[in-house]
């Protein structure tokens, strides 16, 4: 069993009359999840009901609310019970149908799930503001993984591991960036039943999301278009060029990379500008929710080691999902910052006017040594903090204009999330 964070908070809130809507993206553990909650309630003798639209006949109960309410009654009467509801993207209109039963004040707790969809994401939002609360699940964080592979021996004291088990560390951390954080991937025993894993993730991920939200035909452009982005995390996103190599116009390549989004495969940063008009006409960034699962795109999945310069990519995607999940759900926003003469920040952390430039290096450095793109920030926007994120020690800041920077090892990042 793999431990996950975010199981604790779920459990805080299945008191809360507030619909728990757990989402995220396929294969990462939502329905796992939601079996958990539904032991712990049983043992604890609550009443618990469970439906699954990919079940054809469990999907004929949700033809109306009546009908819906009117099964689970069969099942539990009108007395308090905990109904778990999974793959709701297959639901037309789930957020209104979702926001219909809500108002109608039963005494019924909703735990609903599904992977990502237009519906999900945008109009159960919409429609049930104040009646829900959503979850982010991603796939395993390195944090997850450690504690996993030393058997939990040192769940308590992960940072006193880091710096005593300095090799160790560093070989999970490669094994991490080879393989991603797909639960069914971390648990294959060989390289070779990890790569048949992935295989299948795809296959689903395609035939299941893909194949339904946008009805190809032929997904050879799809597939291209997925390796290019692959092959450039962390690099500008030229539309204009992908639409030249692929040979698809640009209003199908901006449809291609929304659905990527909302199917929660990879996501976009863009630039940080004053001039928000600015920021939003300018080329983004794109990183996978997994590494694993770019580097399978790319024929690296399963090497003994990725390659420099590929590691330094691979690092500075790892680093971004973990500055995501600890802002995901925040008003914090993550972007990067790039001028035309080539000055570049990997992130810059906003809330609302407080920023903090990282730099990400996978490398062990001794002392803080800040490239000038860097000072150019710490000049031109006088953030109060800093930080060069590396796989070393911690080691002495420097003051920079009116900015405290520091060497902050990725292992304390992922034990103490960063603050605008």
């Amino acid at each position: 069993m793999i431990k996950r964070e975010v199981l604790s908070q779920l459990e805080k809130h299945l008191p809360s009359d507030q619909m728990t809507i757990i989402i995220g993206p396929r294969q990462v553990g939502k329905t796992y999840l939601m079996n958990q909650l539904k032991e712990q309630l049983q043992e604890k003798g609550s009443k618990t009901v469970w439906l699954n639209l990919d079940n054809e006949e469990d999907k004929q109960r949700f033809v109306s609310q009546a009908d819906l309410l009117s099964y689970i009654e069969l099942q539990v009467g009108k007395e308090k019970a905990v109904v778990f509801i999974d793959e709701i993207q297959r639901k037309d209109d789930a957020g209104l149908f979702l926001k219909g039963i809500f108002d109608m004040k039963t005494p019924y707790k909703f735990v609903v799930s599904g992977s990502g969809s237009l519906e999900l994401r945008a109009k159960i939002s919409e429609s049930m503001a104040g009646r829900k609360q959503l979850f982010a699940v991603d796939p395993i964080s390195f944090k997850e993984f450690v504690n996993f592979k030393t058997n939990y021996q040192y769940e308590d004291k992960l940072a006193d591991f880091f710096k005593l088990e300095a090799l160790k560390t560093d070989r999970l951390l490669s094994e991490y960036m080879v393989f991603g954080g797909y639960p069914r991937v971390i648990l294959a025993e060989t390289a070779e039943e990890k790569q048949s894993q992935m295989q299948e993730i795809y296959r689903s991920y395609v035939d299941r999301d893909i194949h339904a939200l946008l009805h190809l035909e032929k997904i050879d452009a799809f597939n291209n278009l997925l390796k290019i982005i692959a092959s450039q995390i962390g690099q500008l996103v030229s539309i204009a060029e992908l639409t030249s190599t692929i040979g698809i116009d640009q209003k199908t390549v901006r449809h291609y990379l929304f659905y990527l989004e909302q199917t929660f495969l990879i996501r976009k940063v863009t630039p940080y500008f004053r001039n928000t008009r600015s920021e939003v006409t300018k080329a983004p960034l794109y990183y996978f929710v997994d590494v694993g699962f770019r580097n399978w795109l790319l024929g690296l999945f399963g090497l003994p080691e990725i390659p420099q310069p590929l590691r330094g990519h691979l690092f500075e995607n790892v680093v971004f999902n973990v500055l995501k999940n600890q802002t995901e759900l925040t008003p914090t926003r993550i972007h990067f910052w790039r001028t035309k003469d080539q000055a570049e920040v990997d992130f810059i952390l906003e809330k609302g006017l407080g920023v903090i430039p990282i730099e990400v290096k996978y490398a062990k450095l001794s002392k803080l040594e800040l490239p000038r793109s860097l000072r150019n920030f710490l000049t031109r926007y006088k953030p109060s903090k800093g930080f060069m994120i590396h796989i070393g020690y911690e080691g002495t800041g420097e003051i920079v204009e009116t900015t405290s920077m520091r060497l902050l090892p990725f292992y304390k990042l992922i034990l103490q999330p960063l603050e605008p």
